[in-house]
């Protein structure tokens, strides 16, 4: 399979709907992003790992007011892993309502069933620390 031009933006899109749908409080339109099996591990967020549509469902609801007003997705990158399964990666940035923001990666398994592509698998990892190219004992050259 070679990825086409319209699949790249049918996944692109995917990725983008998901933070609308959450921040404009659509969770029932869920299964618009995700599998019915979907497994969305936010461990690093110290959310655990919910496995299932309803599972996201209810743990957004729950987040309620503690959760980001704003989520924003970027630099989403596609690989092609089989015949209609493609592994994406992505940027998100979350903004709270007290002003403060906070980054994390999306590694996204993505595939395609009768209604589209869809988020099969996601991790959610957080980046608490900036990655230094040099070491902090050396000066750069």
């Amino acid at each position: 399979m070679t990825l086409g031009a319209e699949d790249r933006l049918a996944i692109n899109e995917l990725i983008a709907l998901q933070w609308h749908l959450v921040d404009d409080g659509e969770l029932d339109r869920l299964d618009e992003l995700f599998t019915a099996d979907v497994v969305y591990d936010a461990s690093d967020l110290g959310h655990g790992s919910m496995h299932g549509l309803e599972a996201f469902r209810d743990a957004a609801r729950a987040m309620g007011q503690r959760g980001p007003v704003s989520h924003h997705v970027t630099n989403v990158v596609l690989t092609e892993v089989g015949d209609d399964r493609v592994r994406a990666r992505s940027k998100g940035i979350g903004i709270k309502a007290d002003g403060t923001s906070g980054s994390v990666t999306y590694e996204d398994v993505i595939v395609r069933g009768e209604k589209g592509w869809r988020i099969n698998r996601r991790k959610v990892a957080v980046r608490r620390a900036p990655t230094n190219a040099n070491d902090a004992n050396e000066q750069p050259e």
